[in-house]
């Protein structure tokens, strides 16, 4: 299978090209993860793979629990439904908290009993269904004089709480996040066999992620090679095996789409979205002028027509207007441009917002890391 067939069908799998989902929360069961931290963004990647074609209404399937924000597969955020957070947190969490020895060192919360009764104290102020934002907890945490500190420390015993299964998102209160028990929320779940986790989380991802490689599910749930490779001898031959540039890809037959008459040309893809970060060794070609090319920044995200990287483009909300910038590489066609065009008006009826558009030539400033690795990132008032 040659690469440019590999990534039209990654783009019906996720219903991109194919026809949407009803509904945002089908989305995140398809994905099984969605990666989130930058929210309002990741309102969108749902959005554009389903029938919910507003930012209001995503949110409010978000809002009524039909999928939770919280920190799995990797310490960062992600969407996940809450039938799937137990079994893939019990999977997957052990590796990651493992890692956090030296960050536990480092905040000064290497004394175990520190950050159990911080947790505890964590679970009496959500206990009842009182969710909380941050701010709310950080007060609450200095107000009862306890050892864990605002800021950092808060903010990494809210990360330990969610891989732990302690807590993980509530409804939005104005523009913020707020926190819940699990227990209070999320349903319990039949318990699995770490073999039988494993063999299940393979599956999902190939299935909504397909054609795929090993390494770029290792990537995405922090697992070891050799648990997948096992888990894809006990799935078989219900998913199919193709070489693509020299690299072996699965994907789940049973899944794969067909292109809908209606598919754009052009995608504004937000940043950290699934098609574009989950696959670091087989992704949209870039143009040979492309305006910046070898080092991508996601404060700048990709702009993909016909399944080639044309140039960036990144986003300021106001009340009344999202102004859209975008750099696209001189090769680009006037239809293209017009292409890309539309899909920014994609964007602003999501938002509900009328259009600012300006199209720019040139390198933007870059503020340095890598895609889906930022280094050091202004905060944004959108996130």
């Amino acid at each position: 299978m040659d690469s440019s067939r590999v990534l039209a069908q990654r783009l019906a799998t996720q219903r991109l090209s194919s026809a949407p989902a009803a509904k945002a929360a089908d989305v995140v069961r398809l994905l099984t993860c969605v990666q989130s931290q930058e929210r309002d963004h990741a309102f969108f990647s749902l959005g554009l793979r389903s029938r919910k074609g507003t930012y209001a209404a995503v949110q409010r399937e978000f809002d009524s629990g039909a999928f939770l924000r919280t920190h799995i597969l990797r310490p960062t955020w992600h969407f996940v439904a809450p039938e799937d957070l137990r079994w893939i947190l019990e999977l997957t969490s052990p590796r990651v908290l493992s890692s956090m020895a030296a960050r536990h060192r480092q905040l000064g919360l290497d004394d175990p009993r520190r950050i159990s009764d911080g947790l505890d104290l964590l679970c009496k102020l959500l206990q009842d269904k009182i969710f909380r934002t941050r701010p709310e907890l950080n007060d609450e945490f200095t107000n009862r004089r306890s050892p864990i500190k605002p800021g950092e420390q808060l903010g990494h015993l809210l990360l330990v709480a969610e891989l732990q299964g302690l807590i993980c998102s509530g409804p939005m209160k104005g523009v913020h996040h707020s926190y819940a028990l699990v227990d209070e929320v999320v349903p319990p779940t039949p318990p699995r066999t770490r073999e039988e986790a494993m063999v299940e989380l393979v599956r999902r991802y190939v299935a909504g992620h397909g054609p795929t490689t090993i390494k770029d599910f290792t990537r995405w749930a922090t697992l070891t090679i050799s648990d997948t490779k096992a888990a894809l001898a006990e799935i078989g031959d219900d998913l199919e095996e193709v070489e693509v540039d020299g690299l072996p890809h699965w994907f789940d037959p049973t899944q794969v789409r067909r292109r809908s008459p209606a598919a754009p040309a052009a995608y504004l893809f937000p940043t950290y979205d699934e098609v574009v970060l989950s696959y670091p060794q087989v992704n949209f070609p870039s143009l040979p002028d492309h305006p910046y090319a070898e080092h991508n920044d996601p404060f700048w995200a990709w702009v993909v027509l016909d399944s080639v990287n044309v140039g960036l483009w990144k986003r300021t909300v106001r009340p009344d207007v999202v102004e859209v910038e975008v750099r696209l590489a001189p090769g680009v066609t006037k239809d293209g441009r017009t292409q890309v065009r539309v899909a920014a008006q994609r964007l602003a009826h999501f938002l509900g917002r009328d259009l600012s558009y300006v199209e720019n030539e040139g390198t933007p400033h870059l503020w340095g890391g890598e895609l889906g690795h930022p280094a050091r990132r202004p905060r944004r008032a959108d996130r």
